[in-house]
C-alpha cells in the first residue's frame, strides 16, 4: 500500500511537470514527506524531478529560450548558495512562514498589474526572480512559484517557459541535491526493497500519460495550473511554517 501511495504521487507530479513545465515537487512533495519521512521524502522529490526534466528535454528543446534560461539559472545558483547558508542559521519554519507570504503577494500583485497594458521587461526582472527561486529552492524547497510570477510578469509565452523551465530545473535541482547530501554525508534514502523500480515506473508512466494528452489541453489552462501550483506551493510553505510555529 505505501509503495503505491509513493508511485501516485510521482506519476502525478511527472504529469505536472510535463504539461505544465513545472509542479512535480510542489504536487508530489506533501505526500511523499508524509510517506517516506522529511529526509527520504525530499531527496526522492529532488531526484525525482531533476530526472523527469532530464526526460523531457528533448521533447521540447526547440522552445527552449536560451537567452532567458541565462538570465535565470546564474542568479538562481548564486541564490541556491545564499539560501542553503539562510537555511543553516534561520529557523526552518520563520523562514518558510515569510517565503510563503512573499510568494503570494508577489503573485497576487503580479496578477493585478499584467491587467495593464505594461509588461516587465529585460534583463532585472529576470536576474531578480532566479536569485529568488535559488534562495526558495535551496532553503524551502519551493523554487518553482518564483519563476511563475516573473512568467506571469513579462507575460512569457507558455510553451517557451515550459520548455525553458526543464534546463533550469535541472541545473538548480542537481544544485540543491549535491548540497543536500553533502550537508548529510551523502546518506542516501533508505527506501524498503523493490521501492525504486516502482518509483521509476511511475515517473515513465507519468510522463508517457502527459505526452499523450498534452497537446489536448489548451496552453491557457496550463497557464492558469501554473498559477494555482504556485499559489498553492506558497500556501503550502506558509501553513507548514506557521503550524510549526504554533505546534
Amino acid at each position: 500500500m505505501l509503495l503505491a501511495a509513493v508511485a501516485v504521487s510521482v506519476l502525478v507530479g511527472a504529469f505536472a511537470q510535463r504539461v505544465t513545465g513545472m509542479g512535480f515537487a510542489l504536487v508530489a512533495s506533501p505526500a511523499l514527506v508524509i510517506l517516506l519521512g522529511p529526509f527520504d521524502g525530499v531527496i526522492v522529490v529532488n531526484l525525482c524531478a531533476v530526472v523527469s526534466s532530464i526526460l523531457i528535454l528533448p521533447r521540447v528543446w526547440r522552445f527552449i529560450e536560451w537567452g532567458r534560461f541565462g538570465l535565470l539559472v546564474v542568479p538562481a545558483l548564486v541564490g541556491t548558495v545564499a539560501g542553503a547558508l539562510v537555511a543553516a542559521h534561520v529557523p526552518g519554519a520563520q523562514l518558510q512562514v515569510v517565503i510563503g507570504v512573499l510568494v503570494i503577494a508577489a503573485l497576487t500583485v503580479t496578477l493585478l498589474v499584467t491587467r495593464s497594458e505594461r509588461t516587465a521587461r529585460g534583463w532585472p526582472p529576470a536576474v531578480i526572480a532566479g536569485g529568488a527561486s535559488g534562495v526558495m529552492n535551496a532553503a524551502a524547497g519551493v523554487g518553482g512559484p518564483a519563476l511563475s510570477v516573473y512568467a506571469v510578469a513579462t507575460r512569457w509565452a507558455q510553451s517557451g517557459f515550459a520548455a525553458t523551465a526543464q534546463p533550469y530545473f535541472v541545473v538548480i535541482g542537481t544544485a540543491s541535491l549535491v548540497l543536500k547530501l553533502g550537508q548529510t554525508g551523502w546518506a542516501v534514502p533508505g527506501l524498503e526493497p523493490g521501492a525504486w523500480p516502482w518509483i521509476v515506473v511511475a515517473l515513465l508512466a507519468g510522463l508517457g500519460l502527459a505526452e499523450l494528452l498534452h497537446r489536448r489541453i489548451p496552453h491557457h489552462a496550463a497557464r492558469i495550473a501554473v498559477i494555482a501550483i504556485a499559489y498553492l506551493g506558497g500556501a503550502a510553505a506558509l501553513v507548514d511554517g506557521a503550524l510549526e510555529l504554533w505546534g
